[in-house]
């Protein structure tokens, strides 16, 4: 057999595999959300309120992954690897929020004006996730500009490490909790007709607005035209007059901004923050631009909330459906099996990967 005829034997029967691993994992599901509807009719299961909450929860955690997927997705887009470092730029903003939070609680302005207090945490997490993610630019990625993409890799796992005992160093290994926010923002809030936690509606909002203005920023301004020349070939770009050093260290710079936004607002739903706290949301955010379409904005926005949607409901609606206990912890087997099947589906994401044009060569 020449050696022809092998390779297209070879990919009839990964193709074979393939369609069968889709049949069973429909299969899989289908029987799960029977189930689950069967066990509803019997008036076992949640009751419509609590799937009501399990779908804001999801949604709420879905939009801090995209906040951070959209730092993953910008770095890929421009420089074409991942930045493993992105999710301990996250924890920087996060730690460095707890302390200005602390030090407006000892002064009670957080109760007395809780709006005030939650802006100046916003901006120093931005600000600090923006600064370290431009240093880390500086210092480790751009001397390895030139070097083969594994190497930046590496020593994006590197810097991750390094960031996390830094910060265990300085502050402490223990968690450290956030004041809590004011009981009319715990309280609920009625949203057409509907009960929704008022601090779970206030990171939705705070977050989908936060996405539009990136959006905007991205498509509007001249840093961001820059950045998609960059994006789409950074040598054209350049020959065009764009500095891309600079380019480059503003993507850093708006992808740490995002991070800090969603430390923010992560901290505002779970409170603890410590120095290992950026570890798994960014291995999920990660996951999440992988499902939009890694380097796809919108699609990094997208994979965020369906990512957080899965987790939110995705348990209580297939894997109570087949019998399986316990299915309140098994959220994260749930969110990497959804990355699975997409994967499985539709290999380029949901809204498609989109790479430059030396990527497509």
């Amino acid at each position: 057999m020449n050696p022809y005829n092998r390779r297209r034997r070879r990919r009839g029967w990964v193709e074979l595999v393939l369609l069968g691993t889709r049949i069973v994992a429909v299969a899989v599901l289908a029987w799960g959300v029977f189930g689950t509807v069967i066990q509803g009719m019997n008036g076992e299961g949640p009751t419509g309120e609590a799937w009501r909450d399990l779908v804001v929860a999801g949604l709420a955690q879905g939009v801090m992954y995209g906040l951070v997927a959209l730092g993953y997705s910008m770095v890929y887009g421009v420089l074409g690897f991942i930045n493993f470092a992105h999710g301990e730029v996250f924890m920087s903003g996060g730690m460095v929020g707890f302390f200005v939070a602390d030090y407006l609680w000892e002064i009670r302005l957080w109760d007395t004006n809780f709006a005030l207090s939650i802006t100046a945490v916003l901006i120093s997490s931005m600000l600090t996730a923006t600064l370290v993610a431009v240093i880390v630019e500086r210092v480790a990625y751009r001397p390895l500009r030139t070097a083969p993409r594994m190497i930046p890799l590496i020593t994006s796992i590197g810097i991750a490490f390094f960031l996390q005992y830094t910060f265990a160093g300085l502050f402490g290994v223990a968690v450290k909790n956030y004041p809590p926010p004011p009981d009319s923002l715990r309280s609920r809030v009625e949203l057409l007709g509907v009960g929704v936690e008022g601090t779970k509606l206030a990171v939705i909002v705070v977050a989908v607005v936060a996405m539009a203005g990136l959006y905007l920023f991205v498509e509007r301004t001249r840093v961001g035209r820059a950045i998609r020349a960059v994006a789409e070939d950074s040598e054209i770009a350049a020959l065009m007059g764009i500095d891309v050093n600079r380019t480059i260290v503003a993507t850093f710079a708006v992808g740490g901004a995002m991070a800090g936004v969603a430390a923010t607002l992560w901290a505002m739903l779970f409170r603890g923050v410590s120095f290992i706290m950026g570890f798994l949301p960014g291995i999920k955010a990660f996951t999440a631009a992988v499902l939009g379409g890694i380097g796809n904005l919108g699609g990094a926005m997208a994979g965020g909330m369906l990512l957080g949607l899965f987790e939110g409901v995705g348990p209580q609606l297939v894997l109570a459906g087949l019998g399986i206990p316990g299915v309140s912890q098994l959220k994260d087997v749930v969110a990497f099996t959804a990355l699975v099947l997409v994967l499985i589906f539709r290999p380029s994401g949901l809204f498609g990967e989109r790479l430059s044009e030396t990527d497509r060569v």
